[in-house]
């Protein structure tokens, strides 16, 4: 690594852990990041946790000290984006996980099946058919469709499995309509990252497996990047694409040795 940086954004699934396992150099990742007193942000694209189910996933992993304020999801950005366009109160048609849920409710909206403002769609790993049914009668009347997400992967411990960009893409299919997209590469969620970093996008590191989400969003907004090849590229991938990383590493080894180089 050439440049020097003063904070990192790291994406989670794919660098930090597949499921609940951890990869290899996750510990002396944080341990890096906390001796060198570097600022840190970790975004998600994942909506289905909560920033507190993090913190509590990362404990379990032996990481401590990390707090709500570093997690930043595509469900909370979506929450956020939420309470900018609907009132309080509003009805909304879920299609995702518990942790999605739980927020939208907590920012004080009611979760319907009927006449609802808009359906939000994340990540579901217990996707049903009456869910699709329901999502796509609802979209057809005319209700908003939003998605956390693009990503149509997700990185198991299995190998890749489907993502929510695969769900939105079933009811885009079902619909005619396409969703509005809040997570990366979306810029709202890199904003947020840096709103919790205090740090100018050219002094901040992103760090991510998915060049499409990642690489190219931080790109765009003149962040350094760096590309993991331990969740969904390949060397194969990374070279059939145009949108390239100023840096690539095999895992989280490697780039904390080149890290601990420049810090």
């Amino acid at each position: 690594m050439r440049s020097p940086v003063k904070a990192v954004i790291s994406d989670m699934d794919g660098v930090l852990w597949r499921g609940v396992v951890a990869l290899p150099g996750m510990g002396e990742f944080f341990d890096l990041l906390f001796a060198n007193n570097l600022e840190f942000a970790l975004a998600t694209n994942n909506s289905r946790n909560t920033p507190a189910d993090y913190v509590q996933k990362l404990a379990k992993m032996g990481v401590q000290g990390i707090q709500e304020r570093h997690i930043v999801t595509s469900g909370t950005a979506t929450v956020s984006a939420l309470q900018t366009r609907y009132p309080v109160g509003s009805d909304m048609f879920v299609v995702g996980g518990d942790g999605l849920k739980q927020m939208i409710v907590r920012a004080g909206f009611q979760l319907a099946e009927s006449a609802v403002a808009a359906v939000v769609c994340g990540i579901d790993f217990d996707l049903t058919y009456g869910k699709l049914r329901t999502a796509t009668l609802l979209i057809r009347d005319g209700a908003d469709f939003i998605g956390t997400n693009p990503d149509s992967s997700f990185p198991s411990p299995d190998g890749l499995v489907p993502g929510a960009g695969s769900i939105l893409a079933l009811l885009e299919s079902t619909t005619g309509r396409a969703p509005t997209i809040i997570g990366k590469p979306r810029r709202g969620m890199f904003d947020a990252a840096l709103g919790v970093l205090g740090t100018s996008p050219q002094d901040t590191l992103m760090i991510g497996d998915r060049i499409n989400t990642d690489i190219a969003g931080a790109k765009a907004l003149g962040m350094q990047t760096a590309l993991v090849l331990t969740g969904v590229e390949s060397r194969d991938s990374l070279a059939a694409s145009a949108v390239q990383p100023d840096y690539v590493y095999a895992g989280l080894p490697e780039l904390v040795a080149a890290l601990a180089q420049v810090s």
